[in-house]
């Protein structure tokens, strides 16, 4: 049976599905290349380096990733739009640690890079979860950073085998989205300052 003709995107497309097998940190172009039944040379006529391969992952998991948060969403508002997209941003991270991981070590090379659009994107797919709870616009994007940073730690640790004890992992991932909502209610209620909490004004005790 003859060898299908390699492309750019096929050998993206293969690149990235080896990746999520095998992981970001073990990914090889000599296994890639096993993998679709060439020489390693081969490969370096439609990609110019693993980097350039590895980037080229990136940009296709940015924008799957962008994809499966705006799914989830639609039609979506507040706490709902909140526990969807959260719960999508969990599968997708484990279904796709690989690609996910080269998508959080790229960087964009220029100010041409469809990396920057794919990212753009997916920024403001978290911004869409957020957009319900009416914040200021002045803590909008310390809440976008927040969720950021709350669910990728989340996720990655899950993916990684991070949680050990017995409790159900799926509880702690609802009480910390229950936990999120409650804060992200009263930012949008009260706000929240941003001054350090070490250099706040103690209360006086009176005496």
């Amino acid at each position: 049976m003859p060898r299908a003709r390699l492309t750019p995107q096929s050998v993206t497309e293969a690149g990235a599905a080896l990746i999520d097998e095998v992981g970001f940190e073990k990914f090889s172009m000599g296994l890639l290349a096993e993998r679709l039944g060439v020489k390693t040379p081969a490969l370096y006529k439609h990609v110019t380096s693993q980097a350039d391969l590895a980037h080229r992952i990136a940009i296709v998991s940015m924008a799957e990733f962008a994809d499966a948060i705006r799914d989830a969403i639609q039609g979506r508002a507040g706490s709902d739009a909140l526990a969807a997209g959260a719960q999508a941003m969990r599968a997708y991270v484990q279904e796709h640690p690989g690609r996910y991981a080269a998508a959080d070590a790229a960087r964009p090379t220029g100010p041409d890079d469809p990396l920057i659009p794919a990212i753009n994107r997916v920024v403001a797919s978290w911004a869409a979860m957020l957009r319900g709870y009416h914040l200021d616009s002045s803590q909008e994007i310390h809440a976008v950073r927040m969720l950021r940073s709350a669910l990728h730690g989340f996720s990655t640790q899950q993916a990684a085998g991070g949680f050990r004890y017995d409790a159900s992992v799926d509880d702690s991932f609802t009480w910390m989205i229950n936990f999120l909502d409650h804060g992200l209610h009263v930012a949008a209620t009260s706000g929240i300052s941003v001054t350090p909490a070490s250099t706040a004004t103690p209360a006086t005790s009176g005496r």
